[in-house]
């Protein structure tokens, strides 16, 4: 099953970047998520609040800001949910090949 929140918050590219940054450095704040995106640190907030519903972050009070971590478990279930997705649609895309090559041998007959 897909999960819909999930998939929007890995669906827009600046959070997938923050993902990558917060992997990459095994967590960060908004602030410091801020200083390597082209966002403001109150849209590098919004976002986070987004994966966080998700369930993607995790937060841990971090002096006077929190500290965010990718909650791995769940980007794994997000990773099987997109490989799913995909073979689903390459079976599509298989079956309309094989539809369009009858077509055309049977024009060409």
């Amino acid at each position: 099953m897909i999960d819909d929140e999930l998939w929007s918050a890995i669906g827009d590219p600046t959070r997938r970047r923050m993902l990558d940054l917060l992997l990459a450095g095994s967590g960060g704040t908004a602030t410091s998520l801020s200083d390597q995106l082209p966002v403001t640190r109150q849209a590098v907030a919004k976002h986070l609040a987004v994966l966080d519903r998700a369930g993607l972050v995790h937060s841990t009070p971090s002096g006077r800001e929190r500290r965010y971590t990718v909650d791995e478990a769940q980007l794994a279930r997000a990773v099987a949910q997109m490989a799913s997705v995909s073979e689903a649609w390459d079976g599509r895309l298989q079956r309309i090949k094989r539809i369009a090559e009858t077509i055309e041998r049977n024009r060409t007959n």
